[in-house]
């Protein structure tokens, strides 16, 4: 989007709205911060909310970071899964080995991933549209059958766990903490990328890649670059996640639903923008949420939530948050643009 110049006398006006809405933002980061110490101090069992609350923030890391290759240079992976399996896998071997902590191999986890994703997009990225679809669904694939048979890794039944030495009504605290920073620092990564040159160069490759490349845009670089990037952060998730449930399989991490519930977040928030992906993951989280409370894992929580995520799309075919700005409705707390 080109940015309009804007006045003098209407440069104090900018920066008292940017003012406004950074510290709406901090207000709501400060209320999550401070919601599970709630529980501490009333002595209500708030574990389901917080379980639902880390759940949705793992997944606006996820769709955030799968955003980065997807949204903002137009490459669809359905394989980004296997970055989540990687993350997981690599932080829980060295727990049960040398008994480190995931939260402290977290970070490495997602260098792990980093550097497969760097290695699968130097390979996938040659191709474009469906072949590259198909390759990431291939990916997936391959890792499942792998490690279905690694005896070292548990082969299909997995690898236990230990639970986390807290007690039970304080155990999802450094969870839910973790999740939280994990998806500012996604969100937060995403939004400098996308205002940057790199961001710029991913944008013009998703609009129209011989075109960018003939204007002297390094594409391939900017590409692999842009997966390696975007397998980082999920990686990460991947590693805290495995230590919450305390087991881990491949079925939990290499199913084709994992990776397109990324895909579905970005598209139903909008791809391609910033807060699109935070408000695909509420809504498609929430929504789940709703239709499995009222009735139960059946085929009409299925269909529920199908319908709606359709009805949402109907009315907004570029997402929420893209088509909210196109008819300029969008509020300005969403605007990070």
């Amino acid at each position: 989007m080109t940015s309009v110049p804007v006045s003098a006398q209407e440069q104090p006006l900018v920066r008292s709205k940017l003012k406004s809405k950074h510290s709406i933002l901090g207000l709501i980061i400060l209320l999550l911060f401070l919601f599970p110490l709630t529980q501490l101090i009333t002595a209500n069992n708030l574990n389901y909310y917080l379980h639902l609350m880390l759940f949705i923030f793992m997944y606006i890391a996820m769709a955030s970071s799968w955003n980065i290759l997807g949204g903002y240079a137009g490459y669809i992976s359905l394989g980004h899964n296997v970055f989540f399996a990687v993350g997981g896998y690599f932080s829980s071997y060295l727990l049960l080995r040398d008994g480190y902590s995931p939260f402290f191999t977290a970070p490495i986890a997602g260098f792990v991933a980093m550097a497969l994703a760097f290695l699968v997009g130097f390979i996938t990225l040659r191709v474009r549209g469906p072949a590259f679809i198909i390759s990431t669904i291939a990916l997936v694939l391959v890792f499942r059958i792998r490690l279905d048979n690694w005896e070292r890794l548990g082969g299909a039944n997995g690898l236990k766990l230990p639970l986390i030495d807290l007690p039970v009504e304080q155990i999802k605290f450094p969870f839910y903490y973790g999740m939280l920073i994990l998806a500012i620092i996604t969100v937060y990564t995403s939004y400098r990328i996308r205002h940057s040159k790199f961001g710029l160069g991913l944008r013009a490759i998703s609009q129209n890649e011989t075109k960018a490349e003939a204007s002297g845009i390094p594409t391939s670089f900017y590409k692999i670059f842009a997966f390696a990037i975007s397998g980082y952060f999920v990686g990460v998730a991947g590693a805290m996640w495995g230590y919450y449930l305390t087991y881990i399989t491949p079925s939990i991490f290499l199913l084709i639903l994992v990776g397109a519930q990324m895909v579905l977040m970005c598209i139903l928030g909008g791809r391609g923008t910033v807060a699109g992906p935070v408000i695909g993951a509420i809504i498609m989280i929430g929504t789940n949420e709703f239709f499995l409370s009222e009735f139960g894992s059946s085929e009409l929580n299925i269909f529920g939530t199908g319908a709606i995520l359709a009805a949402v799309l109907l009315f907004f075919p570029e997402g929420i948050v893209g088509s909210l700005r196109k008819i300029g409705r969008l509020p300005a707390i969403l605007d990070w643009d």
